[in-house]
C-alpha cells in the first residue's frame, strides 16, 4: 500500500520514484487491479443477493442512467440478447431490486426503475467500498482529484469507442 507522502513500495513492489508516472504498463496493471477488486465486491454482492453477475451489471447501469432505461437501452448497454435481458429483468424484479412500468402513451414502452429498498441493500453492502474511496480521496488535493476524474472520464469515453472483438 502506497502513501501519498512517501516513497515506500506499492503492493507491486515498485516505489513511486522507480516507475515513470506515464508508464502505460503501470496504468494497465493498476486499472486491472482496480477492476479485479471491484469485480470481487460485485460478485460477492451477486452471491449475497442470489443474482448472476450480469444482473449486478444491469443494476449498475439502471442506477447510473440519467433517466429510466428501457429494456432495449439496457440490452445495448450490456451487449446482451433481448431474451437475456428479459431473463435478467425477470430475476431482478422477482428479487425486489427493480420494477418495470409502462407509463407513456405508447403502452409498448417499458421503463425500468431501481427500487428504493434495493438501493438501501446495495448501499449497505457497498459501504466498505465507499469508505475505501473516501480514504483514497483524502490522500489527494482537490486539483489532483479533478485530474483523476478527468482521466477516468476520458478513459471510459475511449473504452466506449473500442469495438468488441470479433470471433
Amino acid at each position: 500500500m502506497r502513501h501519498a507522502d512517501d516513497d515506500r513500495p506499492t503492493r507491486s513492489g515498485a516505489s513511486d520514484s522507480e516507475a515513470p508516472l506515464a508508464d502505460l504498463q503501470a496504468f494497465a496493471v493498476e486499472l486491472r487491479r482496480m477492476n479485479g477488486e471491484i469485480n470481487r465486491m460485485t460478485h460477492g454482492f451477486a452471491v449475497n443477493q442470489h443474482l448472476h453477475p450480469t444482473d449486478v451489471s444491469a443494476l449498475g447501469a439502471i442506477l447510473d442512467a440519467p433517466s429510466p432505461l428501457t429494456p432495449g437501452a439496457l440490452r445495448e448497454h450490456l451487449g446482451l440478447t433481448s431474451g437475456a435481458v428479459t431473463a435478467c429483468l425477470d430475476r431482478l424484479e422477482r428479487a425486489g431490486h427493480i420494477r418495470r412500468a409502462r407509463e407513456s402513451s405508447d403502452r409498448r414502452v417499458v421503463h425500468v426503475y431501481y427500487e428504493p429498498s434495493a438501493r438501501t441493500v446495495a448501499r449497505d453492502y457497498f459501504m466498505p467500498l465507499a469508505e475505501a474511496t473516501a480514504r483514497a480521496r483524502a490522500r489527494f488535493s482537490e486539483g489532483e482529484l479533478t485530474t483523476v476524474l478527468r482521466f477516468l472520464t476520458a478513459m471510459n469515453e475511449e473504452l466506449a469507442e473500442v469495438p468488441p472483438p470479433r470471433h
